[in-house]
């Protein structure tokens, strides 16, 4: 399967938004859960939000929800993660990858997922 492909990250001031994109060249993420998560510097990678095949009932972390919302577009099979409100603290490396675990075990942690991209830049300014 294909490795996912992250984009859309950069510098953008605190208030400000971001669109991140997953895309795979396969139906890798259009048949699968996928994640986001996002690592800091020094920092373990963490849970961002969770969206399944269909789109319905995605997941966030509490400290995300309200501001980031997941989207997915499995014709173009691409994963969206619109971000508003950014935050310093929203600053790390953000990864999509996919959840090889069904959601009745999922922990959201980062051993449920694998099929990892390289990861894009989200930095925020104060």
């Amino acid at each position: 399967q294909a490795q996912p492909v992250e984009s859309g990250g950069g510098l953008v001031q605190a208030g400000g938004s971001l669109r991140l994109s997953c895309a795979a060249s396969d139906r890798t993420l259009s048949t699968f859960v996928t994640g986001w998560f996002r690592q800091a510097p020094g920092k373990e990678r963490e849970f961002v939000a969770d969206i399944n095949w269909s789109g319905l009932g995605p997941v966030y972390a509490d400290s995300v929800k309200g501001r980031f919302t997941i989207s997915r577009d499995n014709a173009k099979n691409t994963v969206y993660l619109r971000m508003n409100s950014l935050k310093p603290e929203d600053t790390a490396v953000y990864y999509c990858g996919r959840r090889h675990v069904p959601i009745s075990e999922a922990t959201f942690k980062e051993g449920d997922y694998d099929s990892w991209g390289q990861g894009t830049q989200v930095t925020v300014s104060s």
